[in-house]
């Protein structure tokens, strides 16, 4: 197909960030570039800057992801930016979490050809998962929402004084200070910008890190996090 035709070689600096998983990153461009095309999981514009603007992009938030954690990806679509992240980092166990089943059909099939044994795909939105998957380390998000509404989602997956690394573009600076306010009532504790991929990637990736303190989601979820978890003893009792 035209799409896959106009899919562009592998620049030098994904063989560098992929390594010894270099050939499964090319056959998910691949993947992405058809059968992502052909469902809809993306813009046949954006095949000729899939590796740029995509894989090398979201595989770069890897630098700032601490070592052996739990990872969500929030609204994962077609697997971005947790597979890219799960190809370089084989040490993380990572959940992509997406509600639409064709976006999930997707995920999982690609999970398995490429043999991700450390990822696994969930289907639902994340305010419906809460007490059905354990608290994580990190949430990640890549253009889901803006950034108040994103941390309404990701936030309360958190487990205590864990962290959400948002990709975020050119309104980074501007979207934190408009959530600061959504952002303190959520249980945060400290934000930051980083700017990621020196050297592999122009522009940077920008990266919002938003870490918490004790009760990710605040007071709003304490009690429906309490609920999830005594609904989740139940269930194992039974």
């Amino acid at each position: 197909m035209t799409e896959a035709a106009a899919l562009p070689p592998a620049p030098e600096q994904a063989r560098e960030v992929f390594g010894d998983r270099f050939a499964d990153a090319v056959r998910y461009a691949e993947l992405l570039a058809e059968a992502g095309v052909q469902r809809g999981l993306i813009g046949p514009r954006e095949v000729p800057r899939l590796w740029e603007r995509h894989l090398l992009n979201c595989a770069v938030l890897s630098e700032v992801v601490p070592e052996g954690v739990t990872v969500c990806d929030v609204g994962s679509g077609a697997g971005l930016p947790g597979i890219p992240l799960a190809l370089v980092r084989d040490d993380l166990k990572i959940t992509l979490l997406e509600p639409l089943l064709r976006r999930t059909n997707f995920l999982v099939e690609v999970v398995e050809l490429l043999g991700l044994d450390h990822v696994t795909v969930v289907r639902g939105r994340a305010e419906e998962v809460m007490g059905k998957i354990p608290p994580v380390h990190v949430v990640t998000a890549r253009a889901v929402a803006p950034l108040d509404r994103l941390a309404t989602w990701g936030i309360p997956l958190l487990r205590p004084y864990g962290e959400m690394l948002a990709l975020k573009g050119d309104t980074a600076e501007e979207e934190l200070k408009s959530a600061a306010s959504a952002l303190s009532k959520l249980g945060a504790v400290e934000t930051s910008i980083l700017h990621v991929g020196e050297g592999i990637v122009e522009p940077l990736s920008t990266v919002v890190r938003v870490e918490v303190g004790e009760s990710p989601g605040g007071v709003r979820f304490a009690a429906k996090r309490a609920k999830a978890a005594r609904t989740g003893r139940a269930r194992r009792r039974r």
